[in-house]
């Protein structure tokens, strides 16, 4: 939980995947977005910008460009600390739906590992037809 300015500077830096899984509303199935292994980096600075880029591991050079859309995920915006949320104001994204939305996501952090939460079940490109919410597992480099 973030409480403090110490506690907020503590996540400035770049951070490397651990896992990104996707519960399903209702049944509270939870599966990996890509597989299990996706690759990912978030970048948070000190300036309050955030870049995260998301892909799959195993994408193929030679596949179409519509797989490859789908196996991935990038945003960029400006963010926002409030208590235990990360709010961001997303100005460029892989899928033109999320530009200008706020994205809010919960911190679980314990200074080593940062657990950035979707707070509440919604639709998703990647998952058409289905309300899900992610949670993305990162550690600091």
């Amino acid at each position: 939980m973030m409480q403090s300015a110490d506690a907020a500077n503590s996540l400035v830096g770049t951070w490397k995947l651990v896992s990104f899984q996707y519960e399903v509303e209702g049944s509270g199935e939870r599966r990996n977005v890509f597989d299990e292994h996706p690759v990912g980096v978030l970048i948070l600075t000190a300036e309050g910008r955030l870049l995260t880029l998301i892909t799959a591991s195993n994408r193929a050079p030679t596949a179409a460009a519509g797989d490859l859309f789908d196996s991935m995920l990038a945003y960029s915006g400006l963010y926002r600390l409030q208590g235990n949320r990360l709010i961001t104001k997303v100005d460029s994204a892989w899928h033109p739906a999320w530009v200008g939305t706020e994205q809010t996501r919960s911190i679980d952090y314990d200074g080593e590992i940062l657990s950035l939460d979707a707070p509440e079940f919604r639709e998703h490109p990647l998952f058409q037809g289905r309300r899900v919410r992610g949670t993305a597992i990162w550690r600091k480099e």
